[in-house]
C-alpha cells in the first residue's frame, strides 16, 4: 500500500487515476479501474447530458467505490451536465477538465465535497487552475496521447512542482511500477495513465484498433498538426499517412472525406458541416480545409476506437505505447504496477518487504 495526498483524498487504494479518453472510458473501463484500487474518471466531454446521466447510473451498479467525471464547460449541455454530476456527489468523488470552469463553479464543486483535478501541460496553466481554487492538477508532458505539447514530463513535472503548492499527478509515459516510484520521487502524489488502460481486456476499443496498439513501435506513433490544426500524437497509420503527405489540393480531399464521414454519421447537411467549419476558422487563422478536418475529427476518432476501423480510423496514443505489447485486465495492471513500484522504493532506501 502506498498512501499518498491522492489515495487520501479519493479514496483509492493505489495512486493511479485513469484518464478520461474519448469514448473510451466508459463504465466497463471505469468500473474495472476501481475495482482493482486505482481511481476512474468517465469521459463525459464526449456525451450529452442524458447520455450521462444513464451512463453513471450504469457505473453506480458495477462499482461500490466512487468515480470521477470528466467535462468541458463548452461542451454543449455543460450546465446540466454540472447539475447531474453534483446530483452524483455521494459517488462522484472528483471532477477533470481542460478548459475548465471559472472559479464560481469550482467553489461549487467543493462546496460539495468533488475535487476539482484539472490537466494542464503547461507551468502557467497550473498557477491559475491553483489560483481559481482548484485542489489538484494533472501535469501531462509531452509524452502524452492526443493532443500534447512539446516539452517532456521530465522537464515539466518538476517545473509545476516548484511552482504551486497544491499536490500534482504525473501525467505522459507512465505505463508501469518503475514509472510510479519515479513520480513519487519526484515529488508528485501519483501517476494518471491514458494509454495503458486503452490496452488493457476491460478497454471497449474493439479488436482490430487494439492489435494495432500492441503492434505499434516507438518509430509507428508520430505527432501531427494537419488533422485539426493542433499538434497531436497518433499511431501512424494509413490514413495518417495520407493525411501527412497531402498536399493543399490533396488536403481538400480530405477534408471532402472527412466531411462525407460527418455527414454519415452524424446526419448534418453539407450547409451543417460547411458551419462547423467555420465556426471554428473564427477561432483563428485555421484555412476552410484544415477546419473542415478539425469538425470532423472526433469522427474520424470513433472510427476507429468506436466501430473498430483501425486503417481509416484515427488511433490517439502516447509514445508509451510503442513499448507495451500486452492487453492485461485492470486487476493484473494494477497488482503488477504496485508490486514493481513497492519493489523499486525498496531497494532504492535499502528497505525489504
Amino acid at each position: 500500500m502506498l498512501t499518498t495526498k491522492l489515495t487520501e483524498a479519493l479514496g483509492c487504494r493505489v495512486p493511479v487515476i485513469q484518464t478520461a479518453m474519448g469514448w473510451i472510458a466508459r463504465p466497463a473501463l471505469v468500473a474495472a479501474t476501481s475495482n482493482a484500487g486505482a481511481f476512474g474518471f468517465l469521459a463525459a466531454a464526449v456525451m450529452r447530458p442524458k447520455e450521462l446521466a444513464e451512463e453513471i447510473a450504469r457505473l453506480r451498479d458495477m462499482t461500490p467505490h466512487s468515480f470521477g467525471v470528466n467535462f468541458h464547460s463548452f461542451q454543449p449541455g455543460a450546465a446540466e451536465i454540472v447539475e447531474i454530476i453534483l446530483a452524483n456527489k455521494d459517488r462522484v468523488r472528483a471532477v477533470s477538465f481542460g478548459r475548465g470552469p471559472d472559479a464560481t463553479m469550482i467553489g461549487r464543486f467543493k462546496d460539495a465535497g468533488i475535487f476539482c483535478i484539472p490537466t494542464v501541460g503547461a507551468v502557467k496553466h497550473a498557477q491559475k487552475m491553483a489560483e481559481l481554487g482548484c485542489d489538484m492538477v494533472t501535469v501531462q508532458g509531452g509524452e502524452g496521447g492526443g493532443h500534447t505539447g512539446s516539452v517532456p514530463t521530465t522537464i515539466l513535472l518538476p517545473q509545476v512542482l516548484d511552482a504551486v503548492k497544491i499536490p500534482v499527478v504525473a501525467a505522459g509515459g507512465f505505463a508501469d511500477g518503475r514509472g510510479l516510484a519515479a513520480a513519487l520521487a519526484f515529488g508528485a502524489c501519483g501517476i494518471a495513465m491514458g494509454t495503458r488502460f486503452l490496452m488493457t481486456a476491460e478497454s471497449p476499443v474493439p479488436a482490430a484498433p487494439k492489435l494495432a496498439y500492441v503492434k505499434a513501435g516507438t518509430g509507428d506513433i508520430a505527432v501531427s498538426t494537419k488533422v485539426d490544426g493542433i499538434p497531436q500524437r497518433m499511431i501512424l497509420n494509413p490514413l495518417l499517412k495520407r493525411i501527412e503527405g497531402s498536399g493543399r489540393t490533396a488536403m481538400w480531399l480530405r477534408a471532402i472525406e472527412a466531411g462525407l464521414e460527418m455527414k454519415r454519421q452524424s446526419s448534418m447537411s453539407w450547409r451543417d458541416v460547411l458551419q462547423a467549419a467555420r465556426g471554428m476558422t473564427s477561432h483563428g487563422e485555421m484555412p476552410l480545409s484544415q477546419a473542415m478536418m478539425a469538425a470532423a475529427a472526433p469522427i474520424l476518432i470513433q472510427r476507429a476506437v468506436v466501430s473498430g476501423d483501425a486503417e481509416k480510423g484515427l488511433m490517439a496514443t502516447g509514445v508509451v505505447a510503442g513499448r507495451l505489447t500486452d492487453l492485461p485486465n485492470c486487476a493484473e495492471l494494477i497488482a503488477d504496477i504496485m508490486r514493481d513500484a513497492e519493489g523499486r522504493l525498496s531497494a532504492l532506501t535499502g528497505l525489504t518487504t
